[in-house]
């Protein structure tokens, strides 16, 4: 998102001379984003960036569509996605495009043993269960349950969990995320009635240091590869920055519902957006006021979009038979709406404690071989009358 911070030590001046107090000279480094065009950061390293001391194993980490095509409403159990130690091992992908992929994670280990720098996508991870500390090399933020941590391409960072119970869902995106323009004015910020504003935003608050040098493992993701690098210093050796390019958290507990006399459409919800989809947050909210308003959303076709709801946690209004971690799937070119006897018990409803995290996609998406092993076959068939 547009906005400026700085951590540490930063000289007066950009690109100039800039030393530690026993004259050892710091080395700058920009971080940026769409050329020289985009948002950026400029960092101050205790040791040089660029030491590259060998090249280890590259192995592909591409998702694999089983179905390519699709055109059926599919369902989800992500809580069967199992658990494993590793971090990256961990993260299953059951949906993507060329835009974007959509996975699941349930990492039992904290990821200590190397460093991870994704430079395909942005990340946004969404905390659905599980605690512990977002370690970047622009600094920390600690995490909880119902937190998106949304980490730049190209940031270097480890996590570490307080327990072994930890589910994560994770969208990567090809494409910048931001917050959604409509809630910023031409400067940047944000208007009075976005439904978040910049005190909602954390950025990185504590800073880790290191002046050291050795053998230090980098998974570089590039192309849907993960590349082995071994450098020479310490990836967390920067003693201050200043920018807008930066990880950041933003809490789901913090978004404020926008509400209306009647129903109002999905984009009341939005979050974060990119130009190829968004992302929104539905939350506990009360329902609508008109005497004779249908809580319930109405059915409509998705003629443009793929829409994929992952249900957190509460009462989900309009689909029966929903459990924390599903995920359905509703592809463009196909009318879905709420389950059978959903609009009825909706009527006279004053409000909803739901919380779920929507994507919509402008290509569709294509399923993966994982997703079919967790699928609720008959999903599809949920809207007929019994």
């Amino acid at each position: 998102m547009p906005r400026y911070h700085k951590l540490g030590n930063i000289p007066q001046k950009r690109h100039t001379v800039f030393k530690s107090p026993e004259g050892k000279f710091y080395y700058e480094e920009l971080f940026g984003t769409v050329g020289f065009d985009g948002m950026s950061s400029l960092l101050y390293h205790t040791q040089r960036p660029t030491q590259v001391k060998d090249v280890l194993k590259s192995y592909s980490v591409e998702p694999i569509a089983a179905i390519d095509k699709n055109m059926k409403s599919i369902s989800l159990k992500g809580f069967k996605v199992s658990p494993k130690n590793d971090y990256l091992e961990s993260r299953v992908p059951v949906l993507f495009n060329s835009d974007c992929i959509i996975a699941l994670a349930s990492p039992k280990q904290s990821l200590t043993e190397y460093f991870y720098k994704n430079t395909d996508s942005d990340e946004v991870i969404f905390i659905h269960k599980g605690t512990g500390k977002l370690r970047t090399l622009l600094g920390n933020i600690d995490f909880e349950y119902g937190d998106y941590l949304v980490i730049p391409r190209g940031m270097i960072y480890q996590i570490s969990f307080d327990t072994e119970e930890n589910r994560l869902f994770i969208v990567e995106s090809k494409q910048p995320v931001y917050t959604p323009k409509g809630y910023r004015n031409w400067f940047g910020q944000h208007l009075e009635h976005s439904p978040f504003c910049e005190r909602d935003i954390h950025p990185p608050s504590e800073l880790e240091t290191y002046d050291e040098t050795g053998e230090f493992i980098v998974k570089v993701k590039k192309e849907e590869m993960i590349h082995e690098y071994v450098y020479a210093a310490h990836p967390f050796s920067v003693v201050g920055w200043d920018g807008y390019n930066f990880p950041y958290k933003f809490s789901i507990h913090d978004f404020e519902p926008i509400t209306g006399r009647v129903h109002l459409p999905p984009p009341i919800h939005q979050t974060f957006e990119t130009t190829t989809f968004v992302i929104c947050s539905f939350v506990p909210r009360l329902y609508d006021y008109h005497p004779q308003a249908i809580p319930a959303p109405y059915n409509h076709s998705n003629i443009d979009s793929d829409e994929v709801l992952y249900y957190v946690d509460g009462d989900f209004m309009s689909r029966n038979n929903i459990e924390q971690g599903q995920i359905t799937l509703h592809p463009a070119g196909i009318p879905h709406g709420p389950h059978p006897g959903a609009m009825e018990r909706s009527i006279g409803q004053k409000e909803t404690e739901e919380l779920a995290v929507m994507v919509d996609t402008f290509k569709p998406l294509k399923v993966t071989k994982q997703a079919l092993d967790i699928q609720d076959e008959d999903y599809f068939k949920s809207w007929l009358e019994h």
